[in-house]
């Protein structure tokens, strides 16, 4: 039961949460009793038949007034006569209602209150949620005000509350931008917006603001969590999944203002409009967002129920405001809705051609996706297609011109290859390594065999990088020895605890002095003389591009194997080397968490690459043969085999332009084979059958249901189809009473902080009294049919206009005003007699400081980043499956907005559920607003916050001024879009110059502390002093103005 209630029901009062009695009404069946029997009866006597106890339904009024078992408990105009006074005012605890084992109990106050109800006649009202919207009369005020405000001006007036004045025009741009953009407001939008007199300056900004790309990004942010949207699958296994086209169709959705009934209908049911677009189907991903399971063992009948029930639930939270989860196992207890109306719903989204758990590839081989699935193309991609096939085109043409003119490179081969075969060079000379690198840290120590072994910690992907001088006058190839040692796990070749080795990166570079670029040594074949059983070498190059991680690579069989393993890695083509050149050679393991390589050795060959094998160079008997006879006494048979050889092996000239075909056409078919892939709806030619399912089990199904919807709201028209679309089309209807109620309620709940109905995730009979049920109405239908804003951002309004009811809002008078606390008064403003302030959500949080800082990467849409998160995020919650060892990314991901950040279900962002995001298992429809020690260390010590202080205090170095007021002064309007008051001012400089102190006094704490983040520190501006700024930064940035709304 609310704790409130009892106050706000004594007497016909109506009252806040605060208590305090704010004007008097006539007893309302919605407002005061049914709240109360909601709370303390329907549980045993309400809606669940299976339940009800004595036979007694107090939910309905003819029920009520026929009694149970005991007779009448209503009696209206009788109180004394009636049951459920007698009982409320029992004793006995056999009789006393609520029984005292509930733990529930009425209030002298709720009691008095019930009696009156039944003596003024016992009025039953339909539930007020369920009556279809009406728009009401708009009351008449004075001075004269949009709609809105008349409404809340008129309840202030009763609760003897005045509206506050209006916020300066700072504070008003900062709270605008943030609230329709998720970011703030630069200087210079700032400083326009001061120097714009007109009377549309205020309208001007909205429109912009709406107009912006980043609102798509800032409205999407809460439609993600109602769609449960994540990156991986759920469950144990917790694998990734390719979703983020849906995502990015939910930003382009809302930036292209889809009337709010289009876009549910494309979501629920696209793929059954006629001919539907690409777009509509990608739509339809709002359903596929649930979990799926790859778990061995699994039910796939029993997972299947559960990803049906889950899609009934998240469509009833996020378009009905209605709770349902209750009634997969029994009729709900609250509301009027049967467990059989809940299998009927069930059957509108059970009729999709899936298996309802984690296909082994699915639709998508590689990217976690199950059927169904659509493989998507834009205009974008078919450029980049077509870029492709014209470098395969050109291609080609180098490749014909070289056999061309081979005959012009034959001799110089011959004579070359002779003088090398004469020489008896060694195939494989080994590497004199200088430096030894392990990039995580572990320890590479040099061996009497010139050989290194790696010891300390293991990283859990490792990279080395072995740097040598060349000698000679080119190069063709690499040999790599992995070598057995007692001091390895399993006394066998790698670091992993079985001995094992996945080799995914080989990356060999030239360096040389006045060469400005490392000239790249193109390796093309990849042989080793033993390979585990789909681990090969060549897999190695399958994945040449350095900066993306390789799954697939060489491993040895380490568990068993304990000899030496050899690999080679040939070029495409001698490379000749410049004077005083080093070979860098970088090796990577990123397939398997630890499974780096113990000891390994290096070599390198300038025999021709063809010949090159493990164990030497292998050149065929009988060329070798032709080519130690003089030409003029060879036969026409020799010299056409040596022509022939020439051609298909020795000509390094075609060799490279065939190399470059082949990497032409794979570059191709990889764009192909990685064309975006989103899971989507497609219904079954022939329906599946659905049952109810007895206490929500799988395996006891029940009576056959028919597709239907509730019978407390309006029925299906008859002229819509018994599908997903007309179940689409049913909820948008003009005469549906919830739908245009939920999403205002959740509109203003966004600009506000706080519902008309608080509790916007439920509104049943346990939700709570809308606190201006007028404005919700004329909201709701103002939503559906607007008559106030005609113009968004330079469009007509139209029906179902999201922008417009944004911008009629924020247009208000109520959202302009000053969110100073004058009064006692309704301390929630729930009556909106002052401007919002609260908390700002979590992705605002990162993106606002990464914004000011100067490092946001505002890159639209793609596949999800990954910024920084502790070591091992992943690891505590999936020993299996590909999103294991979190590894951030390198550059611009680190720094892409908070809604582009990858999303694993079983270890959601921990600096985004520390914020109270969710974890996306289920559909969350509101986030809770806490605040915690942890969150505080979180803004003050994280790696991005740290990082985006010392960028700011770049910038505040840089372009601030040329003193520390100007430069001070100039951050603190940055982050807070006002001026500093001299008292703030003071405080700011004493802290900057005790930190100027202390690190002038302690430069090693400087220089650590500017190396947090992976972007580099400006190296012309002193490290104290940066050091200091960093801190003062990281004050600002933690302001509770800069934190808050």
């Amino acid at each position: 039961m609310n704790g409130n209630t009892g106050l706000r029901l004594l007497c016909g009062m109506l009252l806040l949460g605060c208590g305090e009695v704010l004007f008097a009404q006539q007893l309302s069946f919605n407002r005061d009793i049914r709240p109360l029997l909601s709370d303390n009866c329907f549980q045993c006597h309400g809606p669940d038949a299976a339940k009800r106890q004595g036979g007694l339904r107090l939910d309905v009024s003819e029920a009520a007034i026929r009694g149970g078992d005991s007779g009448p408990a209503v009696v209206p105009g009788k109180p004394e006569d009636s049951l459920l006074i007698q009982r409320i005012h029992s004793t006995d605890p056999e009789l006393q209602m609520p029984p005292p084992e509930s733990g529930r109990a009425l209030t002298s106050a709720q009691k008095q209150v019930l009696q009156q109800w039944i003596s003024s006649g016992a009025e039953y009202q339909p539930h007020w949620a369920f009556v279809p919207v009406q728009r009401p009369a708009v009351p008449a005020e004075e001075p004269p005000c949009g709609p809105l405000d008349a409404f809340l001006r008129q309840r202030q007036k009763m609760a003897g509350l005045q509206p506050a004045p209006e916020a300066d025009r700072a504070t008003l741009l900062r709270r605008v931008t943030l609230d329709l953009t998720g970011l703030p407001p630069t200087p210079q939008e700032l400083d326009a917006f001061l120097a714009d007199q007109s009377p549309q300056a205020w309208e001007n900004v909205v429109d912009r603001l709406l107009q912006s790309p980043r609102y798509g990004e800032r409205m999407a942010q809460q439609w993600l969590d109602f769609a449960r949207y994540a990156d991986s699958n759920g469950f144990q296994v917790d694998s990734s999944r390719q979703m983020w086209v849906w995502r990015d169709w939910v930003v382009d959705a809302f930036n292209s203002n889809q009337p709010f009934d289009q876009f549910t209908i494309e979501q629920l049911a696209g793929d059954l409009l006629d001919q539907p677009t690409q777009e509509q189907i990608i739509a339809t991903g709002f359903n596929r967002n649930t979990r799926l399971n790859g778990e061995g063992g699994r039910i796939a009948e029993e997972w299947f129920a559960e990803t049906v029930i889950d899609r009934v639930e998240t469509v009833g939270l996020t378009w009905l405001g209605l709770s349902l989860n209750c009634c997969r196992c029994h009729d709900h207890k609250y509301d009027p809705i049967s467990q059989k109306e809940f299998y009927q719903l069930f059957a509108y989204f059970n009729s999709i051609e899936e298996s309802g758990v984690l296909d082994s590839e699915g639709g998508s081989p590689g990217q976690g996706n199950s059927q169904p699935v659509l493989q998507v193309s834009t205009r974008a991609i078919a450029e980049e297609l077509q870029h492709l096939q014209l470098a395969v085109d050109e291609a080609k043409q180098r490749l014909a011109a070289a056999k061309q003119s081979a005959g012009e490179r034959m001799a110089a081969w011959e004579t070359e290859t002779r003088q090398r075969l004469q020489s008896e060079e060694p195939a494989w000379r080994q590497l004199d390594v200088r430096t030894a690198v392990s990039k995580g840290g572990a320890e590479l120590t040099r061996q009497p065999d010139g050989s290194w072994l790696a010891g300390g910690r293991n990283p859990e992907f490792d990279e080395y990088v072995f740097e040598a001088p060349l000698q000679g006058d080119r190069i063709t190839g690499l040999l790599l020895e992995c070598f057995p040692d007692e001091r390895l796990p399993n006394r066998s070749l790698g670091r992993y605890s079985n001995g094992n080795f996945v080799l995914t990166g080989v990356l060999a570079e030239l360096v040389a002095p006045g060469v400005t670029a490392p000239l790249p040594l193109e390796l093309v074949r990849a042989v080793a003389d033993y390979e585990q059983q789909g681990y090969t070498a060549a897999q190695i190059l399958e994945e040449k591009d350095g900066r993306k991680r390789n799954r697939r690579g060489w491993a040895v069989d380490g568990p068993t194997r304990r000899e030496i393993c050899r690999a080679v890695f040939a070029a495409a083509a001698p490379v000749t080397i410049p004077a005083g050149a080093s070979l860098r050679i970088t090796l990577r393991h990123d397939a398997i968490t630890g499974h780096n390589i113990g000891r390994l050795r290096l070599s390198a060959s300038a025999l021709p690459p063809e010949t090159l094998t493990p164990t030497g160079a292998a050149f065929p008997d009988a060329i070798r043969g032709i080519l130690l006879t003089a030409a003029n006494q060879r036969s026409a048979d020799q010299q056409r085999e040596l022509v022939q050889y020439f051609a298909s092996v020795g000509d390094a000239v075609v060799r490279e332009a065939e190399q470059s075909l082949k990497s032409a056409e794979q570059a191709v078919q990889q764009r192909r084979s990685t064309l975006p892939v989103v899971m989507v709806m497609k219904e079954r030619q022939q329906p599946r059958e659905a049952r109810v399912l007895v206490r929500g089990q799988y395996d006891r199904p029940g009576d056959v249901v028919p597709r239907g919807v509730p019978a407390a709201l309006p029925p299906m028209p008859a002229d819509q189809p018994q599908n997903r679309l007309g179940f689409a089309r049913w909820l948008v209807s003009d005469k549906h009473p919830l739908t245009a109620r939920v999403w205002v309620n959740r509109a203003w709940e966004r600009f506000f902080g706080i519902g008309i109905v608080r509790t916007s995730e439920n509104l049943g009979s346990q939700a709570e009294w809308p606190v201006h049920p007028q404005l919700l109405d004329w909201l709701a239908a103002e939503f559906m049919e607007p008559t106030q804003i005609q113009q968004v951002a330079g469009e007509g309004a139209h029906r179902w206009d999201i922008k417009a009811l944004d911008k009629l809002i924020v247009m208000s008078a109520a959202y302009r005003q000053s969110a100073r606390v004058d009064n006692a008064v309704d301390p929630e403003n729930r009556l909106a007699a002052r401007g919002p302030r609260f908390r700002l959500s979590a992705e605002t949080l990162r993106d606002q400081m990464l914004f000011v800082s100067g490092l946001l990467v505002e890159q639209q849409g793609g596949p999800s980043a990954r910024p920084y998160m502790p070591e091992g995020v992943w690891d505590e919650t999936s020993r299996y499956g590909d999103l294991r060892g979190y590894r951030a990314d390198e550059g611009r991901g680190l720094y892409r907005r908070s809604l582009y950040t990858i999303w694993k279900r079983t270890a959601a962002p921990p600096n985004m559920t520390l914020f109270d995001a969710p974890n996306r298992e289920v559909c969350t429809v509101k986030r809770s607003r806490t605040n915690t020690p942890l969150q505080a260390l979180s803004l003050l010590n994280e790696t991005t916050a740290v990082e985006a202080a010392r960028k700011l205090a770049e910038r505040m170095l840089r372009e601030g001024g040329g003193t520390d007021q100007q430069r001070l002064k100039w951050g603190f309007r940055l982050v807070t879009a006002r001026q500093p008051q001299p008292e703030e001012l003071k405080l700011l400089e004493t802290g900057l110059q005790q930190d100027l102190l202390d690190f002038s006094r302690a430069p090693q704490d400087a220089a650590k502390l500017l190396t947090v983040g992976a972007s580099p520190a400006d190296a012309s501006l002193p490290p104290d002093q940066l050091a200091a700024w960093t801190l003062t930064a990281n004050v600002l940035l933690n302001l509770d103005e800069v934190i808050s709304h």
